[in-house]
């Protein structure tokens, strides 16, 4: 039966807290080096804007309806979640598992391959060598040191993050070009013939930013209603979409310049941050990069470690730290596999396959079936304008009574 008490607000400081996590998880190694920037918006011209503030705003919605159909019926896991949105074909959930694993293991890859990278910029190390030395500092620390590594990477992330920040407004004002003229000048020469494909990459972009949904539902518990969801979605996607233009308006604005340089479209951030002529802030950056990229690498593979060393195939070892070093070592030569590809090549063609594998399986569902059946729920339930989690209790309680689902 639908309630009619009142919507309580949700303070400001708890929605922008869980907006920030999203903020923090897109806004971090990989987005800092500019290339997925590079690649998917600076070569659209003036559409590659609309496409960036689209990918947000798909990214944000999506993880509202996932956050609200989570906290609504009281579910533990993300299995939980597909299960719930896919019913009643609840089997479907492994699409999501599958699309999970593969971005991860892509995550882990383009991480190595960045750090190589830059480790190639900086000191010139053959890239392939660098690929061996990332791997063999992101096993020693995911076996050893991997709760230093979690513990720092938050600050890590937002040096890099606030470094970057400061390299695009910087690059902006420092360019030759101005921006405006350069959207100006891409508007006369091609028009809307972009279009198509910025809203292609919109939706491939937000598709494999989805990676990040079982975090956004673990740290969204806090919203108590849909307002409250929806209020930290809108505050992710002005931050998330206020960072992604300026690091296309500052690539934009460069982009003649850092793709005449050998191997500048690879990290072009640093590249223009080099051209720039800012040596503290070139030194800076890179350290803060190549530690946020390991640290990414180290606490992505133990989350996969926690999960995988559990299945019966390792049930003969009966040492943790055997078991735990077997497990990473597993996943460390199949990322630097595949991070032999490269920087570019992983973002283009494996982040883009499984954008579109999280168009199909994350973003569509959740954006048609996703808010028809939360209308539904909430208004026939109290969590969409409860007074009190109390008030919503009963109702979730009830609901999950009625739709066992199986725990992860």
């Amino acid at each position: 039966m639908k309630t009619n008490t009142k919507v309580p607000k949700t303070p400001f400081f708890a929605a922008f807290s869980v907006g920030a996590v999203l903020f923090s998880a897109h806004a971090g190694g990989g987005f800092a080096t500019g290339n997925q920037a590079n690649t998917y918006y600076v070569g659209l011209g003036w559409t590659g804007i609309i496409s960036a503030i689209a990918a947000m705003l798909l990214l944000t919605l999506t993880m509202r309806e996932a956050m609200i159909m989570y906290n609504s019926r009281g579910l533990t896991s993300y299995k939980q979640l597909f299960e719930t949105l896919y019913h009643p074909f609840d089997k479907i959930e492994w699409a999501f598992e599958v699309f999970f694993y593969i971005m991860v293991l892509m995550a882990v890859a383009a991480a190595i391959s960045g750090a190589a990278s830059a480790l190639n910029n900086y000191f010139t190390i053959n890239y392939y060598i660098g690929v061996a030395i990332v791997g063999v500092v992101v096993l020693m620390l995911t076996i050893f040191g991997a709760g230093i590594v979690r513990a720092a990477s938050t600050y890590m992330g937002m040096a890099i993050l606030v470094t970057a920040i400061s390299i695009y407004v910087i690059g902006i004002f420092k360019s030759d070009s101005s921006i405006f003229s350069v959207l100006a000048a891409d508007f006369e020469t091609t028009g809307f013939m972009n279009m198509p494909k910025a809203i292609l990459n919109a939706f491939t972009y937000a598709g494999f930013q989805c990676v990040t949904l079982p975090t956004m539902i673990a740290c969204g518990t806090t919203m108590k209603n849909k307002p409250g969801c929806a209020k930290a979605m809108w505050i992710s996607f002005v931050m998330n979409a206020v960072a992604l233009v300026l690091s296309v308006f500052m690539l934009m604005s460069w982009q003649s310049v850092y793709t005449a340089v050998e191997g500048g479209s690879t990290i072009p951030t640093l590249t223009v941050c080099k051209i720039i002529g800012i040596p503290a802030m070139v030194a800076v950056y890179g350290t803060c990069l190549l530690l946020c990229l390991i640290s990414t690498g180290v606490t992505t593979i133990f989350g996969f470690v926690a999960r995988f060393e559990k299945l019966p195939v390792f049930s003969g070892i009966q040492s943790a730290p055997v078991r735990s070093a077997i497990v990473s070592a597993f996943i460390i030569v199949l990322s630097m596999t595949i991070s032999m590809a490269g920087l570019t090549n992983i973002i283009k063609y494996g982040y883009g396959y499984c954008g579109y594998l999280g168009i199909a399986v994350v973003v569509v569902p959740f954006l048609t079936v996703g808010v028809y059946k939360n209308r539904k729920y909430c208004k026939e339930h109290a969590f969409a304008n409860a007074n009190a989690e109390e008030e919503a209790t009963p109702a979730v309680r009830s609901s999950v009574r009625a739709n066992p689902v199986t725990a992860d």
